[in-house]
């Protein structure tokens, strides 16, 4: 993306020296290029004035850059001084000064939104895709440390008891953060879920613990119903949590002594064919 001035003058000279003064470059900062030469009429009549335009090539990061300062213009933050840091394909743009703390945000969401725009202004560019990373106060490199010390913590719960841990809500890079540090750390590994912007990053154990439960229970026929347990004479209540109520018992059968009657009378049985009290002694 380039800036550029078209300007008119009776003059080449002229017309350059005024395109130069709206863009507020000197003469070495930009390129020029001729539009029309300027042309003498017969008797003044029929002339026309030189015209010009003067251009000065941006690059992607001067771009994100001009765009940033259009918004603290905005903001009514006019004391923030931006250094930019280029590379090949990425370039970072550091914010200092005083109460750039609204600048940042909760958890940076405000700095990682100033960073998505700028990106996007960016790379409307042709070209191949050029990073940006706005950083302010060196609260990137800060923010990552904590997310480094965060990441060993829950590891070493998590190899201690076994069970996975989910994390809150990150983006992309602070998600980068997490699991390059993971990688590093026996015993656990990291995945990421959910979808944007409320993925998350889980970090699992890779012994993970079994459950165990404080009863046994034994089922029949595999049917929790039929489990029961004795609640009294009448009944039993079908035992666990699944039961189905109570399930009646056959009755019980009376026992009859065979070889004694009631006043102690004693009963003699000779044989299967014959009455069953042939003979009764009465002591």
């Amino acid at each position: 993306m380039n800036r550029e001035v078209i300007a008119t003058g009776r003059t080449v000279d002229e017309a350059l020296e005024k395109a130069y003064e709206q863009m507020g470059v000197s003469q070495g900062e930009a390129q020029f290029e001729i539009i029309d030469l300027p042309k003498k009429g017969f008797l003044g009549l029929g002339s026309s004035p030189a015209k010009v335009r003067v251009y000065v090539e941006t690059s992607k990061a001067q771009c994100a850059v001009d765009y940033l300062q259009s918004i603290f213009a905005g903001m009514g933050l006019e004391n923030v001084q931006i250094d930019l840091t280029e590379g090949e394909n990425s370039a970072t743009i550091s914010l200092n000064g005083d109460g750039l703390g609204v600048l940042i945000g909760r958890r940076g969401e405000t700095l990682d939104a100033l960073q998505y725009l700028a990106g996007l202004v960016a790379n409307r560019m042709e070209g191949e895709y050029y990073r940006i990373v706005v950083d302010s106060g060196n609260y990137r490199e800060k923010r990552e440390k904590t997310l480094e010390n965060l990441a060993k913590k829950l590891s070493a719960q998590v190899v201690r008891t076994g069970r996975s841990v989910t994390l809150e809500p990150m983006n992309p890079y602070e998600r980068r953060v997490i699991h390059a540090t993971i990688q590093g750390i026996d015993g656990v590994v990291s995945s990421s879920v959910g979808e944007e912007p409320s993925r998350r990053v889980v970090i699992s154990s890779t012994n993970p613990v079994k459950r165990s439960y404080s009863r046994e229970r034994s089922f029949e026929g595999g049917d929790r119903g039929e489990h029961s347990r004795d609640r009294g004479p009448r009944g039993s209540r079908s035992g666990g949590r699944g039961g189905r109520g109570y399930e009646k018992r056959p009755p019980r059968e009376k026992y009859v002594p065979q070889d004694v009657v009631p006043n102690r009378t004693k009963v003699e049985v000779e044989d299967d064919n014959k009455p069953l009290y042939s003979k009764i002694e009465i002591d």
